[in-house]
């Protein structure tokens, strides 16, 4: 029978207060050590997002920030710096660095310089000399845009005979096209153009107002605004509507959002935010369709509004707005939660990196991402047979990692990171469902880059109908982008052959896909 050997001490009770109190400050101690963490990395996360890059590969952040504040003569260096190779048993020299090129498919004139007559005459015998080579050069030349106004004339035309006869005379008029815009003497150039340097070149109007003053050209901003909002719900957004029809009908789509600002909105103060979504066809559409869509809230209702046709996958970020929509799977973003392990790894001191848990989880997601970037090119049905034999097993073990973490403070850029793999288990497993499906939503995000690039230049809308009216104007654009159309080109297509459709003629012709060779970009390869 073994004896009890606890003993019994007894303590005064200044003693115990005294023993609680070091508990308490115990407690009060890990309390402020996790604070303090939490402020280090909130004061990393800020110094990263002044001066260091948005990308998540760590190691290019010095060399990327070298270039910022050295760029010619990094340049310089990368465009002169040779290294030596070993070829078989000699060594050469490999250039290395940027390498420009002069297009091959532009207009290209020559001008030939030749001696006079006397120069080429012999300077030993007199004799006329003869060519026997040439030396050819190529320059670069860029010509600023021109303005310049057409004016066009349609004669009318009566029969002289029947007007000496003294009978009824027959008159006949030229046929006159249609304008882009009834009594405005704006042109489909002229609207392309402006629209163009706004949504491609991100020049904010007023920009472009300063710059036809200084050609002599008196034209407001109010009046290209509303050049831009008459165009669009004249022909833009019948366009639009028909891509829209198109869109809804296919099987798998992304899906994104992005603030915008809005001056004069009614019931609504001038500071709050408006939102522009973004809804995308996936890799697997032979014609991508790109289309943007203002709303003055990102409330859920808008989603379903704008997706109650659809019926398929949905790629988004982690946003719930979306999980609620009828007869849509969602899928997850897997790029979402690489870059919560990558900024929870940034926010460690060097030294402490190396086989860190934020290390673990990015080296997991790597590894996902290696296994997507061999099967690129596979059809839809072997990318999924591989992503059953190869991804599944690494999903499984990563998701098992995760579950079994303990003791990680929850509002860390760590624990951020493993809630959300967590919580989003479902939605981050689905890609391995159906080989037409992605990896992530970078799709979408590339999309919405240039309305995000052009609102750092205009920075905001003036009115509603301003905002819708980008909105379509951006949609045609990206989408004729993604066809590899000129945008400057399509738009003056579409701004000169839509108004004067003829009866029998659909406005399928007007899309993106059927647009003319004339469209194409210059810089994309031809189709043919």
């Amino acid at each position: 029978m073994s004896k009890n050997n606890s003993e019994t001490v007894t303590i005064s009770k200044a003693e115990y207060e005294y023993l609680t109190g070091l508990k308490d400050l115990e407690k009060h101690c890990a309390q402020l050590e996790s604070e303090l963490n939490w402020l280090k990395e909130q004061l990393q996360i800020s110094k990263k997002k002044t001066f260091g890059s948005s990308s998540e590969r760590t190691e290019q952040l010095y060399q990327q920030m070298t270039l910022f504040f050295n760029e010619a003569e990094a340049l310089e260096d990368t465009e002169n710096r040779n290294t030596e190779i070993t070829v078989e048993q000699y060594k050469r020299k490999q250039k290395t660095g940027c390498f420009d090129k002069l297009p091959e498919n532009i207009e290209t004139y020559t001008v030939e310089h030749e001696l006079s007559e006397e120069e080429r005459r012999c300077p030993d015998c007199g004799e006329e000399m003869e060519v026997i080579g040439k030396k050819i050069t190529k320059h670069l030349e860029m010509i600023p845009a021109q303005v310049r106004i057409r004016e066009d004339v349609y004669f009318t035309y009566a029969c002289k005979k029947c007007h000496e006869n003294e009978a009824d005379t027959p008159v006949i008029e030229t046929p006159q096209p249609n304008p882009v815009i009834k009594g405005s003497f704006a042109s489909a150039q002229a609207i392309a153009h402006l629209m163009t340097q706004k949504f491609v070149m991100h020049s904010p109007l007023y920009r472009q107002e300063q710059e036809l003053k200084q050609k002599g050209i008196e034209l407001s901003r109010q009046t290209m605004s509303n050049w831009f909002i008459t165009t669009s719900k004249l022909w833009l957004e019948p366009l639009y509507e028909r891509m829209k029809e198109l869109l809804l009908k296919e099987s798998v789509l992304h899906a994104d959002e992005t603030t915008l600002q809005v001056l004069k909105t009614k019931d609504k103060p001038t500071a709050t935010k408006s939102y522009m979504w973004l809804y995308r066809t996936s890799g697997c559409c032979e014609t991508p369709i790109v289309l943007y869509d203002y709303r003055p809230n990102r409330k859920s209702e808008n989603a379903e509004t704008f997706l109650k046709e659809f019926k398929g996958y949905l790629h988004t970020d982690g946003y719930k707005a979306y999980r609620g929509i009828e007869n849509v799977t969602i899928v997850g973003c897997w790029a979402h939660a690489r870059r919560r392990f990558c900024e929870a790894l940034e926010v460690l001191p060097e030294e402490q990196r190396k086989g860190s848990t934020a290390a673990i989880g990015l080296d997991y997601c790597g590894k996902l991402y290696e296994i997507e970037k061999k099967m690129k090119d596979k059809r839809p049905e072997d990318r999924l047979k591989d992503r059953q034999g190869q991804a599944k097993p690494l999903l499984d073990a990563f998701f098992a990692w995760a579950k079994s973490l303990r003791n990680i403070a929850p509002k860390s850029k760590l624990g951020k990171a493993v809630n959300y793999l967590i919580e989003e288990e479902t939605y981050l497993r689905r890609y391995i469902e159906d080989g037409r499906l992605e990896i992530d939503n970078n799709r979408a995000e590339r999309s919405i880059k240039p309305f995000v690039i052009g609102r750092k230049n205009w920075l905001f809308a003036n009115t509603p109908s301003g905002a819708k009216a980008s909105a379509t104007a951006f949609s045609i654009i990206e989408t004729a982008k993604e066809n590899d159309l000129d945008p400057y080109e399509y738009l003056k297509y579409v701004f000169e052959k839509a108004p004067n459709l003829k009866e029998n003629e659909s406005i399928d012709i007007l899309l993106p896909w059927n647009a003319p060779d004339d469209c194409r970009s210059k810089a994309a390869p031809s189709t043919e």
